[in-house]
């Protein structure tokens, strides 16, 4: 499906490369690998000194139709010919609203919808909690332990996790509160999460000042922790009962990585609002917020906005993306990769007992390690130890985490199977190597 690609004609290293970006660059910027890219193709790369890696990582979450698919780099060309930016606000274009119209479709419930485009998943969390105050006139936000919802200071407030993402950069605006999320592995069920938000509203806040309880359907950061149906579904009574909006957060799991285009949908589930970016345009920044007219209509006109939201070329990208998840039949191989990661993971696992877990959701899949097998003892030294003996073989792979124990599988859902078999091969050989 993809051209050949060509190798570097360069003479870089990556060392080279990488010591100017030490003198250039702040160091608050991480990198999980220190290769440098030269050209990316499907669901593999090629460094700057011509060497080979398969891409489980996918641009964290953002490449489900691969580097470079052919549609989507065509309908950025044919859109470069047109025009590249007006701002939607002063000169409007048919590709935003054609978008718009589509994701409407797409997301869950039988009630009348409206799309606002951004930039970053940041940025659409943050309109999506100032949508919700507008609509309920209320301030509260509830979030959930080992959440990850952005960068920017309202983002991290919500975000339930502090190294690295919190660390030195408080206060963070008020009225933010935890619930705890349910982790069966870690002992906690849905009716203590569900505890934990009532005890908010005794403790904290009280509900009728709560304008949104937003939850990932499944935990990115957080270690592809899958929220239970019926937590979601008894947090939709919950918000029902007391005129909350619920908000899900999709930036991870949207755009088809889940088998569904939103994992919410899995869950019988409708919310009222729901967030979305990464994926969406196949490598092009653009996000979104979609949900129920009357609540999106809650803000009025110059309320929300930005100058490069909604930009013409991500826009054309991601109607590409819509194109080439219906012409692939992308979601069905979402869950056909789903399910050749987990089987071959388990496999890896039934052999080393450091491996505790194995869960996913569709394509989006991740093992958690453990010390000699103990639960009680999360092992993220051995995460890195395998991520990075596997950038040595060829593999590029994520950790993630409450506790770094966790490795993620993010890998192109237009990847071929003998990519993935290959990709899976190198890391039971980095298990039987250093585990």
């Amino acid at each position: 499906m993809h051209r050949e690609p060509h190798l570097s004609q360069t003479s870089q290293t990556n060392a080279a490369l990488f010591a100017r970006r030490q003198a250039a660059i702040p160091r608050g910027v991480g990198h999980s690998h220190q290769i440098f890219i030269e050209r990316g193709e499907n669901a593999e790369i090629w460094d700057v000194e011509g060497r080979r890696f398969i891409d489980f990582a996918g641009g964290i979450a953002v490449l489900n139709t691969g580097h470079r698919h052919p549609a989507v780099i065509q309908a950025v060309k044919d859109q470069l010919d047109r025009y590249t930016h007006t701002c939607f606000q002063v000169v409007p274009y048919e590709p935003y609203v054609e978008l718009a119209e589509r994701i409407n479709a797409l997301a869950p419930g039988d009630f009348a919808k409206k799309t606002l485009f951004l930039t970053s998943g940041s940025e659409a969390v943050e309109n999506a909690v100032k949508i919700a105050r507008a609509a309920t006139g209320r301030s509260g936000v509830i979030c959930f332990s080992g959440g990850y919802h952005g960068r920017t200071l309202m983002t991290l407030a919500m975000t339930g996790k502090v190294a690295p993402y919190k660390t030195g950069f408080g206060p963070f605006p008020a009225e933010v509160f935890h619930a705890k999320f349910p982790n069966a592995l870690y002992g906690v069920t849905v009716d203590e999460s569900i505890a934990s938000v009532e005890a908010i509203f005794k403790n904290d806040i009280e509900a009728s000042r709560v304008a949104a309880i937003i939850i990932e359907p499944v935990q990115g950061e957080g270690g592809f922790t899958i929220a239970p149906a019926e937590l979601l579904q008894r947090l939709r009574t919950l918000c029902d009962d007391h005129g909350i909006l619920l908000v899900v957060d999709e930036i991870q799991t949207g755009a088809g990585r889940t088998g569904t285009w939103f994992a919410v949908e899995q869950s019988g589930v409708v919310p009222d609002l729901i967030t979305m970016a990464k994926s969406m345009a196949g490598g092009f920044p653009i996000s979104a917020v979609v949900g129920r007219a009357d609540v999106m209509d809650a803000v009025g006109p110059g309320g929300l906005g930005g100058t490069y939201a909604g930009s013409p070329v991500a826009c054309a990208a991601a109607l590409a993306v819509l194109d080439v998840f219906e012409k692939e039949n992308l979601l069905q191989r979402s869950r056909d990769v789903g399910e050749r990661l987990t089987a071959g993971l388990k496999a890896m696992a039934a052999r080393h007992a450091c491996i505790g877990d194995v869960r996913g959701m569709g394509a989006m899949v991740a093992i958690e390690l453990f010390k000699d097998g103990d639960l009680k003892q999360p092992d993220a030294d051995l995460a890195k130890r395998i991520t990075a003996e596997a950038t040595v073989r060829g593999l590029i792979l994520l950790t993630c985490g409450t506790y770094g124990n966790v490795i993620r599988i993010l890998v192109p859902l237009t990847a071929s199977d003998a990519v993935i078999d290959e990709g899976l091969a190198i890391m039971a050989a980095c298990f039987d190597a250093v585990a």
